[in-house]
């Protein structure tokens, strides 16, 4: 509380003063883009108009049955909400976490049903090292304290120091996370027959996604979904 009165807390889109950290004034609430149905049943891509329930996209349903078998986001990442990420990503910035892990629980309702865990998808520790901490660890965290869901960030593990995938097409962002994702040895026995939920920060193409969960599938877990912070909507979206 003095702290607020010392440092003011201000909306990170726009730099007005907030009411608490990481709060959106309302200019910033009218410009942020945040996802709701009517979406794609399976990768939670925004339709303009209610199409019915279990509609898939295009992308969707040409490429039925994916190992990340649902994945939802709290808010397009655009112009207007970049910002939101990015102070987290890569200045550190933890203010906004709770109304994070709030916003996407909200979002993520149907994808966190049922589940029994949350992995947070891994840095290579190289990256790990260099940045000092891994943001989609920070999220799963905010929405564990949302959920009440353990989260487990050792499962799984990035064994290839994989090239940044901005500015790849969607077929180049799947090569190059091809076997990057392997599950730890000791934690094989603990996938049979359980539900997680992947976490990360921004779902582009869904490429990390979907090669994490393919890797989870593999060891025997049932089913796997994921929730994001954001979520990249092209006009046409890239196959996954």
């Amino acid at each position: 509380m003095c702290a607020n009165l010392v440092w003011p807390p201000l909306c990170p889109v726009t730099g007005e003063p907030v009411s608490a950290p990481g709060e959106l004034s309302p200019q910033a609430w009218s410009e942020v883009r945040f996802l709701d149905a009517p979406w794609c049943a399976s990768c939670g891509r925004p339709f303009d108009y209610p199409i019915g329930k279990g509609a898939l996209c295009g992308a969707c349903a040409a490429h039925p049955d994916p190992p990340c078998s649902m994945t939802r986001a709290a808010f397009v990442y655009d112009e207007a909400s970049r910002k939101l990420v990015l102070m987290l990503k890569h200045a550190g910035r933890t203010d906004g976490l709770s109304v994070f892990g709030r916003w996407m629980a909200r979002a993520g309702a149907e994808a966190l049903a049922g589940a029994d865990a949350l992995i947070p998808i891994p840095l290579h520790p190289h990256r790990l090292r260099k940045r000092r901490f891994n943001q989609s660890f920070l999220l799963a965290r905010a929405l564990s304290r949302n959920t009440g869901l353990p989260v487990a960030p050792h499962i799984l593990e990035r064994t290839r120091a994989t090239p940044s995938q901005g500015g790849l097409s969607a077929k180049a962002r799947q090569r190059n996370v091809a076997g990057a994702f392997h599950v730890r040895e000791k934690q094989k026995p603990f996938l049979a027959g359980r539900r997680f939920v992947l976490v990360d920060d921004v779902h582009t193409t869904g490429a990390t996604l979907q090669a994490c969960a393919r890797v989870l599938k593999r060891g025997g877990a049932e089913d796997v979904t994921a929730i994001t912070l954001a979520r990249v909507v092209k006009a046409v979206d890239p196959l996954k």
